[in-house]
């Protein structure tokens, strides 16, 4: 079973149908939708501000959801999909993102609705990442548009990512 643990009186909640690994460590402040899956060594670290995750949202093995004490929460929004590795930092996550294996997003970052952050980018703090964009690099900047063939991506993982909890169950 998961570490869940409650920090300073934050109990993480939960809706149904969620998955974690049991290495998944997810303390204090959490709120998390319904068919979330938490992956083999992910923490999600609610200690010193609060973390929201939508729906459908996976965040997969070794990757690390953290905020900043008193300064920046850390919202993730529905059908998002935090690679392996990745780091996401004080930031907010709009619906229908993927954060690529290895990338960072920093404080005060804002990643727009149907954008890709690519493996290995580093979204400094504070960058608006329109919605509908394709940002890579260090420090990450606007690579091209998502085309619609690429559109696909963000519902066809979150659906794989409930399915794969499935086999675990």
């Amino acid at each position: 079973m998961a570490l869940i643990k409650s920090v300073r009186g934050n109990h993480p909640r939960f809706g149904e149908n969620c998955w974690f690994a049991e290495n998944a460590t997810i303390v204090g402040d959490v709120t998390m939708g319904q068919d979330c899956t938490v992956w083999f060594n992910a923490v999600i670290r609610g200690d010193v501000n609060a973390i929201t995750i939508g729906d459908r949202t996976n965040i997969q093995d070794g990757a690390v959801i953290h905020c900043t004490y008193q300064r920046f929460k850390t919202t993730i929004g529905s059908s998002v999909s935090i690679a392996h590795n990745a780091v996401v930092h004080g930031c907010t996550l709009e619906d229908s993102v993927l954060v690529g294996m290895g990338a960072i997003v920093m404080d005060g970052a804002v990643v727009g609705t149907g954008s890709i952050i690519a493996a290995g980018a580093i979204v400094t703090q504070h960058t608006i990442v329109p919605p509908g964009s394709i940002y890579a690099g260090n420090p990450a900047r606007f690579l091209k548009a998502v085309s619609l063939e690429q559109a696909d991506i963000f519902d066809r993982t979150a659906d794989n990512y409930v399915m794969y909890a499935k086999w675990f169950k």
